[in-house]
């Protein structure tokens, strides 16, 4: 049975006590209603005369009475000026006055008729005098007799006219007086009505009111120490049942508040944590540190009891624990991380696939049987865990467990597995977005670690073969050198004739061997300086020199060569010395391998020219053929060690494809440049500077 105090709590609402109230004003409404609808029919019969009636005749006879002085005034204009355009403008008034005579008639009352009717009489009358003006002469005396005759006959419409307006102000007043006294009447039985409605209306307003206004403060108020921060704020439930729910329902919104803030809070404590240790994962490069401080990073942040970090090994079907780490130990010794089973492979690449973090609220429902595991991923979610895995997790007493896929595009790289032994302590689901967020930067982390290793592994191995074809390169020419010295030796000796004298045959077959050792020798002394060049070991001994006797020298070497080859070669030296600190044997060796090139690679009849001056403080040296020239796509390897353009090797021109690499080593080590320009089939021109060392005035430009 419900209490008195009970019943009638749940009868107390605002609804009944805003009913009686509004009960109350309503009839106190109905009734000074009454008496306002009253007095407001009776101003307003009175008004609408006025407005309906009296005022557009008034203002309607005030325009006709305009319009006719517009006609006038236009019809003296143009008798004046001789203004066509003022004669049409009368036409138009003339044309227009019927209308608005129309409009004074249908609002005019009785009594008005007979002044309207002699109104039209005395506008015809001045119109039929105005249309005789229009068609007299300006200025003429015709017109100024008709002037003064239509003056008189517009004089007498005004009189008329002022009469007929006269007679409607006089009405609009009458009404007007009227109306004031209704109005007073009225708005003093009114003030009667309302004083005694609002006595009633404040005795039950204050009665209707004293029960609500009390508890809608305190909700205000409660509400603005929450808006203000005062998160404790809350309210004490009374007054009628809305107040009570309302209270209620503010009570409770700021307890959802509360729980939404404390959310909120530690979504940002542990964004702040995937940051600092994305920060230290992304420091290191080694794939061992970034397992380590992953498993450490996301245990320590995300307060789990153990972290478990699996990583696929090629094709295997299982996928090992790389890294284990627990709350009370850290890092697992590596004894105890290999006991750990690992999970079969087609549950992680399903796991990936699905890109959604495997949540097992209790783990132990499952560690007794192969139960299979709602949701989860490849044959855990067909035939259960594995024994190895159950075995495992009972024995390290896993209750809540989240499994978080690795991986970097469409491959998986395995996953991360977050457990907690703690029955009151399930993962929330803030805790799994984390999560989340820190397993994408740890895949990418692992990712670019492995990819580093793997090219520092590559690298390593080509330096290896680096090193190996240098020691290669250099050992073979140090063993070809000695039995190349003997041919050359023997050659000579053979050439001397001191073993016996020749025939014109045999000294054509000494020349071919000569020459083809001198070409092996040349080829030997390219690979040696390579292999100087890349050992370090390749220095100069610099010391002031003058390029022009360099340039003298390898011209006149090279000259014979030009000649066999039908190649005209020229030289154009400055009369100013050019003295650089240089090698002298380095630099004929670059003019001995331009000069020979641009010889080699330029057919018969060509031309070869050596230019040497001075510019901008550097020494220069052109070489420039008209020989078969470079193609434009394969210009940007002729630096590379045994590159050789693709037209060289069709024509058969022999060459290693080192002189140019051997050119631009030595002018980089006196601090020089080098350039080439060539186009195919129209010729080569390469461009040498070197910092000379004292400079003349005169500068001779190229």
């Amino acid at each position: 049975m419900k209490t008195l105090d009970v019943m009638e709590k749940e009868r107390d609402c605002v609804g009944r006590r805003l009913g009686i109230a509004f009960g109350v004003l309503t009839a106190l409404i109905a009734l000074v209603g009454a008496g306002a609808v009253t007095g407001a029919v009776m101003e307003n019969a009175v008004q609408d005369r006025i407005a309906d009636r009296v005022q557009p005749a008034w203002a309607a006879n005030m325009r006709l009475h305009q319009e006719a002085v517009q006609m006038q005034r236009s019809m003296r204009g143009y008798l004046l000026l001789g203004d066509r355009e003022l004669l049409d403008d009368y036409r138009q008034a003339r044309d227009g006055y019927p209308d608005l005579l129309a409009v004074v008639r249908r609002h005019a009352t009785r009594g008005m008729d007979d002044n309207l009717d002699m109104q039209q009489r005395q506008l015809r009358a001045y119109v039929r005098v105005a249309d005789q003006q229009g068609k007299a002469s300006p200025r003429s005396e015709q017109a100024v007799k008709l002037t003064r005759t239509g003056s008189v006959a517009l004089e007498r419409f005004a009189d008329t006219n002022q009469q007929l307006q006269a007679q409607l102000s006089s009405e609009i007043r009458r009404l007007h007086d009227r109306s004031d006294t209704l109005v007073t009447a009225g708005t003093a039985a009114l003030a009667a009505l309302v004083a005694t409605a609002l006595a009633l209306s404040l005795y039950t307003a204050r009665r209707a009111t004293r029960g609500v206004v009390g508890p809608l403060r305190q909700i205000q108020q409660a509400l603005a120490g929450l808006t203000a921060g005062e998160h404790s704020a809350r309210v004490r439930p009374e007054g009628p049942r809305e107040t009570r729910a309302v209270a209620e329902s503010v009570n409770q919104l700021a307890d959802e508040s509360d729980r939404l803030r404390r959310i909120e809070q530690d979504r940002n404590r542990l964004a702040e944590i995937a940051r600092q240790s994305g920060m230290r994962i992304r420091e290191r490069l080694d794939v061992a540190t970034v397992l380590s401080e992953a498993c450490a990073g996301i245990g320590e942040g995300l307060d789990a009891d153990y972290v478990f970090l699996l990583l696929r090994e090629g094709d295997s079907p299982l996928v090992p624990v790389v890294r284990a780490w627990s709350a009370q130990a850290g890092i697992l010794p590596a004894d105890q991380q290999q006991a750990l089973p690992g999970i079969p492979a087609d549950v992680v690449r399903d796991h990936y696939q699905q890109g959604t973090t495997w949540l097992v609220p209790d783990l132990s429902g499952y560690l007794g049987s192969t139960r299979p595991v709602p949701g989860a991923p490849g044959s855990f979610g067909e035939i259960g865990l594995p024994e190895a895995n159950r075995v495992a997790s009972a024995r390290l007493g896993l209750h809540a467990v989240a499994v978080v896929p690795l991986g970097v595009g469409d491959e998986p790289l395995g996953a991360i597995c977050l457990a907690r032994t703690r029955t009151d302590r399930p993962w929330q689901s803030v805790e799994v977005e984390t999560a989340e967020a820190m397993a994408v930067g740890v895949a990418r982390a692992l990712h670019t670690s492995m990819l580093y290793e793997q090219e520092a592994r590559l690298v390593e191995e080509l330096r290896a073969l680096d090193r190996a074809k240098s020691d290669f390169l250099s050992t073979v020419s140090h063993e070809l050198r000695t039995p190349l010295t003997s041919i050359v030796g023997y050659v000579e000796l053979l050439t001397d004739e001191e073993t016996g004298p020749l025939t014109a045959p045999q000294h054509k077959m000494l020349d071919v061997i000569a020459r083809n050792a001198h070409r092996l020798r040349a080829l030997i002394e390219d690979l040696l300086t390579l292999s100087r060049i890349e050992s370090g070991k390749y220095t100069s001994r610099k010391k002031p020199i003058d390029l022009r006797p360099l340039v003298t020298a390898a011209v006149d070497a090279i000259k014979p060569a030009a000649e066999a080859a039908s190649v005209h070669l020229e030289a154009d030296c400055p009369d100013r010395p050019l003295i650089c600190e240089a090698d002298s044997d380095q630099l004929d060796r670059v003019l001995m391998n331009l000069l020979s090139n641009a010889v080699k690679f330029t057919p018969q009849n060509g031309q070869v020219r050596v230019h040497a001056a001075q510019q901008d403080g550097h020494a220069v040296i052109i070489v420039s053929d008209t020989g078969i020239g470079i193609p434009a796509t394969e210009q940007k390897q002729l630096f590379t060690r045994f590159f050789r353009a693709s037209n060289a090797n069709d024509a058969a021109i022999p060459g290693t494809g080192l002189g140019l690499t051997i050119v631009r080593t030595i002018i980089d080590n006196h601090g020089g440049t080098t350039e080439i320009h060539s186009r195919q089939g129209q010729g080569t021109t390469v461009t040498a500077r070197l910092p000379l060392t004292a400079t003349d005035p005169v500068t001779d430009t190229p």
